[in-house]
């Protein structure tokens, strides 16, 4: 029996999976709500058609996650490390992480997000190495933050709010997939 049939995530009712999707389906009905009840939330088809695939992208990726391993530290540290992607990206789009959403200088925060997934792909996916590719992004985010600050493009307290919330969101997916990995170490099992 593989990993997957006997956990469970596979299942195509298994209420993580349904949890995951259904808060999507939530999330993507707010501007729609918000629509309703203000003129400064003025989406159009496009905006929520980029939206809606960024959710199905970040789900996606964390069923796909879950479905590969039973450890809950390593798909806590996934799902830590989607959201926290997800958050960067969609408030670059929506309003911009530096000055406003038209600044080149957000061009940066896809550096971040480089530095993540290459170091991802680097690490191979597996626990220890993920850790390290996290903790790496944290400090690419920071830099971003300093060099912004330097160069005038943020403000001083702006920049390191955003900046302390997202350090603190990556090293706390480092933490988990380090956790992630002396489970798997104790245990002697794939992540």
């Amino acid at each position: 029996m593989t990993e997957t049939a006997h956990n469970g995530g596979g299942r195509r009712g298994s209420p993580w999976r349904i949890a995951v999707w259904g808060i999507a389906a939530l999330v993507l009905l707010l501007p729609l709500i918000a629509m309703q009840l203000t003129e400064e939330v003025a989406w159009g088809l496009e905006d929520f058609a980029i939206f809606g695939a960024m959710l199905v992208g970040a789900c996606g990726t964390y069923e796909l996650a879950a479905r590969v391993t039973s450890n809950k530290a390593y798909r806590a540290a996934v799902g830590v490390a989607l959201a926290a992607a997800f958050l960067l990206v969609w408030m670059n789009l929506a309003v911009g992480i530096l000055g406003n959403e038209g600044n080149p200088a957000n061009l940066m925060v896809a550096g971040v997000l480089a530095v993540g997934i290459i170091g991802a792909v680097i690490a191979r996916f597996q626990p220890h190495g993920m850790d390290r590719a996290m903790i790496a992004t944290a400090i690419a985010q920071a830099l971003v933050a300093v060099i912004a600050v330097i160069a005038a493009i943020a403000q001083l307290g702006h920049a390191f709010l955003l900046t302390g919330l997202f350090v603190a969101l990556w090293l706390t997916s480092a933490g988990l997939f380090r956790r992630a990995a002396r489970e798997r170490a104790h245990a002697g099992a794939a992540p």
